[in-house]
């Protein structure tokens, strides 16, 4: 049992490592007007678009009345546009605006410079490693 105890402290310490290093605990994230759920959210709607409530609830797992906050709220901020779905009259699709598309577009770059920020004084060699072991925590937690 301390073995296990052992991993499961160290498996949180680097947790919080890697949200330290990434800033994921400040309110905004990577200096915009986001958290980090509402940017995971967008990142959703823009990956799957056209997609639904119910399936942004499946893939990330978060509460159905927060998800309807930051829906409605990209909604006031005209991030996003509603429409009824051609297979089901019943289902609602979540839809970019050029507003919304804009907003993505620049937390992905800004994300993708915040992590050529990390890796760019990691030999090739170990960028290499460093992908690897990532890939490797994913296939044995998937």
């Amino acid at each position: 049992m301390k073995a296990q105890q052992k991993a499961i402290n160290d498996i949180r310490a680097f947790n919080r490592y890697y949200t330290d290093l990434l800033g994921l605990l400040n309110n905004q994230l990577l200096e915009s007007s986001f958290s980090l759920v509402e940017a995971r959210v967008l990142f959703e709607i823009h990956t799957k678009q056209p997609v639904s409530a119910r399936q942004i609830l499946a893939t990330i797992g978060m509460d159905k009345g927060y998800l309807s906050r930051v829906i409605r709220q990209f909604e006031k901020d005209k991030l996003i546009t509603k429409r009824v779905s051609d297979k089901d009259a019943r289902v609602t699709e979540l839809l970019l605006t050029r507003k919304g598309k804009g907003e993505f577009s620049k937390l992905d770059a800004a994300s993708n410079q915040q992590i050529a920020r990390f890796i760019s004084g990691l030999s090739g060699r170990k960028l290499a490693a460093l992908v690897q072991h990532m890939q490797a925590i994913r296939d044995l937690l998937g």
